[in-house]
């Protein structure tokens, strides 16, 4: 129905035509008369009545009679170079002008009091082409758009798509007339425009009005695929130089070239800027990289050297920062204004206290590396456990990035050590011993085990009572003989128990030391000979002897809570006390080792077990061997002893 209606519509035109043509005629002498009474006022020879009378002579020359005779300024254009043969009598100059226009085809224009005559010059009928079928399809439940378009009008096509969809799409009035081609079927509509400006070498920007606007690419601009697989443009750009590029893809083959190819995007109220450069002047990318994020910069310093980098969506402080890495520039942000140079340059260096919450500032220091120190001044201040750093920006970041990674809780571990020694001893004496000696008492024990005296006095009354029951006089001891029965046995369990408990910071060692000491005299006999006499002389001198319990316990605690506990524990302890000012004899028992345990574990350590045992005896020679009278002329005295210590030892972790 609708190409039956355009037809008609043209075929009456057709018609209508010749209608139109031959009413352009007489309007057109109608102008030229009205223009001609228009300067009647200041030209009043043109409503003159003139006589002429003149056959073959060239038109210019039957004007120029004209001018005389009406006084008259009639120009004339040079291409007018036919013969009138016209005879005029009593007729108006302005009658005479507007029948030679309609009879010789011209146009009469004025200016002023001038008149200019032109040939007439018929207006080309340019017959309107039909309009042509745009295939635009859209879906609303979708949101999808089909086209089908082969070299058709960009705003044609914009227009439809607008009127389909119910969206604004625009076309600047210079990309009017551009002709566009592509084939799209059910695809999302905002991908559908971009592919559409894509495959004809233009592209669509969405505002945040939601419009949509084809634009025209800028002469240093081209489309390529970013590498989120996404259609996009960038810039390409010429050094300062002056050398030519390849459009941001490598290295010329020159070898003194470089390529920059850089575009920034907004996301999200952002700028971003991506960036491929090959062995490109640093100040260049600065330049270009501020122009198009529309940054002010001011640079104080000539930036020298080149770079190659690979950027995609940064922002231009991050790019600055990684422009900068390893260089002695940096750049400082004031007032929204980007100052670049040097980093030894006042006004560009930049101050920061960096309190530590859970390092000392000593060790932090030392862990800073000496390179990054270069062109940093660091001053502590001990009181607020606080570092000033003074200089490059980029350099502060990078020390206070670390400082941060090093400055966390240090853990305490609590060391929980319990010792137990174990000794168990068992003691037989028996035997028979007898005597002379002053001052004896009859007395000792008789339960509990015997070890009983009896002195002369008592001896004797036991013998007398003897012989009177046998009526056998034994006869007396003397007065000081004696007699000790012995029979003994002695069983001790001892158990000594220590539980001490030590903190220490995670890798740092925590030590305890708990003991005694005793002293034992040494006598030193000196002689010293002379010719006279020999002189001696004794002198007393007094040692020392220590029984420790030493334990050092250094933990280190890993990730997943495990603690590796290296430890070292030294225990000595005296075996007995001499009386006679002899040195002690002392036990020792030492552990080192480094065992790796869970939080919160018991462990154990030692075990060890150490036995003792002695078997002593005296009596009279020969007889003391001969059985059942050992047991009278000999005593004996056995002992085993047995001791055993153990470690425990249980970490926490505090938190």
């Amino acid at each position: 129905m609708y190409k039956k209606l355009t037809w008609t519509i043209f075929i009456i035109s057709l018609f209508l035509c010749p209608v139109k043509m031959l009413a352009q005629k007489v309007d057109r002498i109608q102008i030229i008369q009205q223009r001609l009474e228009d300067i009647s006022v200041s030209v009043p020879g043109i409503t003159q009545n003139v006589n002429l009378q003149l056959n073959n002579v060239p038109f210019r020359d039957y004007i120029n009679a004209l001018n005389k005779a009406n006084k008259l300024s009639i120009s004339i254009d040079p291409q007018l170079t036919f013969v009138v043969s016209e005879t005029l009598n009593n007729v108006p100059a302005a009658n005479v002008l507007a029948f030679l226009a309609k009879k010789y085809n011209l146009d009469i224009n004025t200016v002023g009091s001038i008149i200019y005559i032109t040939p007439y010059i018929t207006p080309v009928q340019i017959v309107p082409a039909l309009a042509k079928d745009i295939k635009v399809k859209y879906s609303q439940l979708e949101n999808t758009l089909s086209l089908d378009l082969d070299n058709d009008s960009l705003d044609a096509v914009a227009k439809k798509i607008s009127i389909v969809s119910g969206k604004n799409v625009q076309v600047p009035i210079a990309m009017q007339s551009k002709k566009v081609t592509g084939f799209f079927a059910t695809a999302p509509f905002d991908a559908a425009l971009e592919k559409l400006a894509f495959v004809n070498e233009i592209k669509m920007v969405k505002t945040s009005d939601n419009f949509y606007l084809f634009q025209p690419l800028d002469p240093d601009e081209q489309l390529y695929i970013n590498g989120d697989k996404n259609t996009s443009s960038k810039r390409t750009y010429k050094p300062a130089n002056g050398m030519p590029n390849n459009g941001g893809m490598g290295n010329s083959t020159t070898g003194n070239s470089s390529a920059i190819g850089l575009f920034v995007k907004t996301l999200n109220g952002e700028k971003l800027i991506s960036v491929d450069a090959t062995n490109v002047p640093i100040a260049d990318l600065v330049k270009q990289a501020s122009q198009e994020s529309g940054k002010a910069t001011v640079t104080y310093s000539d930036i020298k050297g080149n770079i190659t980098l690979h950027l995609n969506d940064v922002s231009f402080d991050n790019f600055l920062a990684l422009m900068f890495k390893g260089t002695d520039y940096t750049f400082h942000l004031e007032n929204n204004i980007y100052m670049i140079g040097d980093s030894k340059l006042e006004g560009l260096r930049v101050s920061k206290a960096i309190q530590l919450q859970h390092r000392a500032i000593d060790t932090i220091v030392m862990m800073i590396p000496t390179e990054w120190k270069k062109g940093i001044e660091i001053k502590e201040f001990r009181e607020q456990n606080t570092l000033l750093l003074s200089g490059a920006s980029s350099r502060i970041a990078e020390i206070e990035s670390l400082i941060k990674q090093l400055d966390i809780l240090v853990p305490v571990v609590l060391i929980e050590v319990t010792l137990i020694d174990v000794h168990k001893s068992r003691t037989i004496a028996t035997g028979i011993s007898a005597g002379v000696s002053d001052s004896v008492k009859t007395g000792g024990t008789l339960l509990s085990g015997m070890d009983f005296t009896f002195s002369a006095r008592s001896i004797n009354g036991l013998l007398d009572k003897v012989g009177s029951l046998t009526s056998v006089n034994l006869g007396h001891v003397v007065p000081n003989f004696y007699v000790n029965l012995k029979a003994l046995e002695n069983n001790s369990n001892v158990d000594v128990r220590s539980v001490p408990k030590l903190t220490a910071l995670n890798g740092h060692t925590a030590t305890l030391s708990i003991g005694n000491k005793v002293y034992y005299k040494n006598t030193t006999q000196n002689v010293i000979p002379s010719s006279a006499t020999t002189v001696t002389t004794l002198s007393n001198t007094y040692g020392e002897s220590e029984a420790n319990l030493k334990i050092a316990i250094k933990p280190l605690i890993s990730g997943d809570d495990q603690v590796t506990l290296g430890i070292n524990i030294d225990i000595s302890d005296f075996t007995s006390l001499p009386t006679d000012g002899s040195p002690p004899p002392t036990a020792t028992s030492k552990f080192q080792s480094s065992i790796r345990v869970n939080n919160e574990d018991m462990i154990v350590l030692g075990g060890i077990e150490r036995t003792e045992r002695s078997d002593s005896a005296s009596g009279i020679p020969l007889l003391s061997r001969i059985p059942i009278l050992k047991w009278i002329f000999s005593s004996k005295k056995k002992s085993n002893g047995k001791i055993v210590t153990l470690v425990f030892i249980k970490p926490t972790i505090m938190r």
